[in-house]
């Protein structure tokens, strides 16, 4: 296993936003859900993460250079996230099942992005 990989302040703060805006958009999509009566499919960490990576991917191209995201960002990422997604879909069962509810998609994410963040920090402070 190689160095660990670290992300700047600014990226996290990217990646904080592009986070938050895909928990916005569950939300929305759960809301017109409701509204139709449709019942929401389950919805994994790996899902989330997968989500993340696809926004990331279109945010590179039609913004990268302008915001500062490199094009190595994605694939750092990605290597991040498969190191990360079984310990993440362990938290968030667990997160889940204590008190017997079902999360929402909105939910899954936001607890997903949260343990990510947690886990990229906690691996840029190994490095230090």
């Amino acid at each position: 296993m190689g160095e660990p990989i670290v992300f700047s302040g600014h990226i996290i703060g990217l990646l904080k936003e592009y986070m938050r805006d895909l928990v916005d958009q569950a939300m929305q999509e759960q809301h017109a859900q409701a509204q139709f009566g449709f019942t929401p499919l389950p919805y994994r960490p790996d899902q989330a993460l997968s989500d993340l990576l696809a926004l990331l991917d279109d945010r590179i191209e039609s913004e990268g250079i302008q915001v500062g995201l490199s094009e190595s960002l994605l694939h750092e990422l990605w290597s991040l996230c498969n190191e990360a997604v079984q310990p993440i879909a362990d938290h968030i069962w667990l997160e889940g099942n204590l008190d017997g509810r079902s999360m929402t998609k909105a939910q899954t994410r936001e607890l997903t992005y949260q343990a990510l963040i947690e886990f990229i920090e906690s691996r840029s402070q190994e490095s230090n």
